[in-house]
């Protein structure tokens, strides 16, 4: 039988030998099926899964690439949606009720894992029994999936497929579950297999009664990780991380965990949030990442007790701590401090909330003996920003000698006290704040000199913001730029008027350095 391709060759030299004067129409020619299937599935991956499906019934040869098609996403079909339902049901007849919606979508996806051929990405997402999703995992598994991403509610716990931890082709495994969650496997199973996995995440996975898990991720298992990612783990309380190839590890909303050690010599990236228990009165936390380059330590617990070892090569750090009610014990401000000093090498410091807070009000802290930041560029900070926080602006001053930008952003508190600027004090005696700022001078002498760029994100026309300001522009050698943005959403509405004036007062502070100009936004 003569091929399309053939015939297109055979009219088309027809046309040729009958002469130019012969008029040619190209508006049904076909190149795009002419191209090669690898350039096809290229194509095909910017499509949804129900486009790249549909093409299957121009022609067999359309067939032949869908049914070769490697990377199957399903997620925009999926039957997902009814999961936010049944979380919140509380009945278990209604939950179950859903799985016949989705048993179709299921049994299509069983069928087309049949006839195609190897693949090398597979994501679904959807509600379903553990005897479906076994068999989806177990028949992707089959066809050598190299990426698998699963997102499941279902009616009851499920255990971990282990079909998965044997394969010798999956190099990217993400599995989440939505409702209820699930348990893994033992640990020395576990730790048999994922020989050849270089990506791992999950998330809600069950690890009551598992004391056991702290060794599943030690140098003798997953040789080949290199992105971790665990979430919402349940019953995590110890865990130990020592995989030789780990490159990038996150860990979110633990709540439960009380001991965290991280021992990797190749680590880069290190994301840590929501994590450890506030309550617990033998927290811990020990890193050792010589090669670590960026860290984010957000909303966490204070650990009773925190050891960082050998981040010389920190460029980033984002820095945020939870506090309960009752402040802080001698052993957590020894953490606090012991955590600033390992990250005292880094380039870029983010201080979220409450960490001026936490400086200014334990006195350890607020002192000289916060350790120097000798290669910090770049300090961002949020505060509340009242007198009571400017011991810990001025620690942190004090230890950034060689800083060049400040970014700081004010949070909005109507419980914090904010006194107003006195329009008339900038020639009369200096306010409280003022000789507050006056009296650090000499010890923020390197700092002073150093420091080129300020911005003030929520600034008002308050004491605390314009005396900052002041001694600022006042004692900086090589300042030369300041900005200062209004967020009305963080301060009650002034007075226009009065505004333009403490603008123009501002205007006419005296400044060290002749190439500082001021912005307002």
């Amino acid at each position: 039988m003569e091929t399309r391709s053939a015939k297109r060759k055979k009219l088309q030299n027809n046309a040729e030998n009958e002469g130019p004067i012969r008029t040619t129409d190209h508006s049904f020619e076909d190149r795009i099926s002419d191209l090669p299937d690898d350039i096809l599935h290229h194509i095909f991956f910017f499509l949804p899964i129900k486009s790249i499906a549909q093409t299957s019934v121009l022609s067999k040869r359309w067939k032949n690439i869908w049914y070769s098609y490697p990377d199957l996403d399903f997620t925009t079909v999926s039957t997902l949606a009814n999961a936010s339902v049944v979380t919140s049901s509380n009945t278990r007849k209604r939950s179950c009720s859903y799985f016949t919606k989705g048993s179709q979508y299921i049994d299509q996806i069983l069928s087309l894992l049949e006839k195609h051929a190897d693949i090398r990405v597979f994501r679904f997402r959807a509600f379903l029994s553990f005897s479906r999703l076994t068999s989806l995992i177990r028949h992707a598994v089959k066809h050598n999936v190299q990426e698998l991403d699963v997102e499941v509610s279902t009616c009851d716990y499920f255990n971990f497929p282990r079909s998965l931890i044997y394969s010798n082709t999956l190099r990217t495994l993400r599995l989440k579950s939505w409702h209820p969650g699930f348990r893994l496997a033992p640990l020395e199973i576990m730790k048999e297999g994922f020989r050849a996995l270089s990506t791992l995440s999950l998330s809600r996975a069950i690890l009551r009664d598992q004391p056991e898990i702290i060794n599943l991720f030690t140098d003798s298992s997953f040789p080949l990780l290199k992105k971790l990612h665990l979430e919402a783990c349940f019953g995590l309380k110890h865990l130990r991380i020592e995989c030789p190839a780990l490159e990038d590890l996150c860990l979110e909303s633990c709540f439960q965990l009380q001991d965290l050690e991280i021992c990797v010599q190749k680590l880069e990236r290190l994301r840590v949030s929501s994590c450890f228990d506030a309550y617990s009165v033998s927290s811990r936390v020990k890193i050792d990442a010589p090669m670590l380059k960026v860290m984010l330590w957000s909303y966490n617990a204070v650990t009773e007790e925190c050891i960082l070892l050998k981040l010389t090569s920190l460029r980033e750090a984002f820095v945020g701590f939870f506090l309960l009610h009752d402040g802080l014990s001698g052993a957590k401000t020894r953490s606090i401090y012991n955590f600033l000093y390992g990250i005292s090498h880094c380039h870029s410091l983010t201080l979220e909330s409450q960490c001026i807070e936490i400086l200014s009000t334990n006195s350890r802290l607020a002192g000289v003996s916060l350790c120097p930041f000798q290669k910090l560029k770049s300090l961002e900070l949020s505060t509340g920003f009242n007198k009571h926080n400017n011991p810990g602006l001025a620690s942190l001053f004090r230890s950034s000698p060689t800083i060049h930008t400040i970014i700081i952003k004010i949070i909005g508190d109507h419980k914090a006290e904010r006194r107003k600027w006195n329009k008339d004090l900038w020639q009369s005696p200096s306010s409280g704040e003022e000789r507050y700022w006056e009296s650090q001078t000499q010890s923020l002498k390197s700092f002073l000199h150093h420091l080129k760029i300020v911005k003030i994100h929520g600034f008002t026309e308050c004491a605390n913001d314009v005396s900052l300001v002041k001694f600022l522009l006042k004692h900086g050698k090589v300042l030369q730029q300041v900005f200062l943005c209004t967020t009305l959403s963080n301060s009650k509405p002034r007075d226009s008027r009065l505004r333009d004036k403490i603008k123009s007062q501002i205007m006419g502070f005296s400044r060290a350095s002749s190439n500082a100009n001021i912005f307002f936004q």
